[in-house]
């Protein structure tokens, strides 16, 4: 094929746990469950906000880990927006008129 390799799409998939997750990952979901877990433990599940505020830290943490197209998760989805909103952006215009700071033949006053 003269130098040129034909990558899967996938290789990367190989080294997460299960294929989908980071270690960190895993970490913010399993302890999400165990929040949600020890909530649903602790309060008395007779009202269905009390139910939901309980199981909403699970909800949350899997909506963070949850696959999203071009980028890994919602988690990392979250953090490249963020920095793109908060970096300073610089924008460099020379315009058409710009030539190697040398001015334009316009603007010579050798009359």
């Amino acid at each position: 094929m003269r130098g040129n390799y034909l990558i899967p799409a996938n290789t990367k998939r190989g080294k997460l746990i299960l294929g989908l997750f980071y270690p960190v990952d895993l970490v913010i979901l399993l302890s999400g469950i165990g929040v949600s877990l020890i909530l649903l433990a602790i309060l008395p599940i007779d009202k269905i906000a009390i139910a939901i505020l309980a199981i909403a830290p699970g909800l949350i943490c899997a909506g963070l880990v949850l696959p999203v197209a071009y980028y890994h998760n919602v988690r990392k989805l979250l953090v490249e927006m963020y920095k793109y909103f908060n970096s300073r952006k610089r924008y460099i215009w020379k315009g058409w008129c710009f030539l190697n700071d040398e001015p334009s033949e316009s603007n010579n006053t050798t009359k």
